[in-house]
């Protein structure tokens, strides 16, 4: 079963949404909610999170199956 989700409305630079556009044109098989998905994992992923081993694992979970665009097995 899916993780359930949240929906953002994000404000980003232009020229980095230009930059995203040009990225997502050569891989067809991307799209922006798991570019940024795969993003913010990563920023957690590598943030201190004290005490919060939970966290970090989830996050590492959120980020492997957004990579390989397929849920692992728990």
């Amino acid at each position: 079963m899916p993780e359930p989700t949240v929906s953002l409305l994000v404000e980003v630079p232009a020229v980095l949404h230009d930059v995203l556009k040009a990225y997502l044109d050569d891989r067809p098989d991307w799209d922006q909610d798991r570019v940024f998905t795969a993003g913010v994992a990563l920023m957690l992923l590598q943030a201190p999170l004290k005490g919060r081993s939970d966290s970090r694992r989830r996050a590492s979970r959120v980020y492997l199956d957004t990579m390989f665009k397929r849920p692992l097995p728990e």
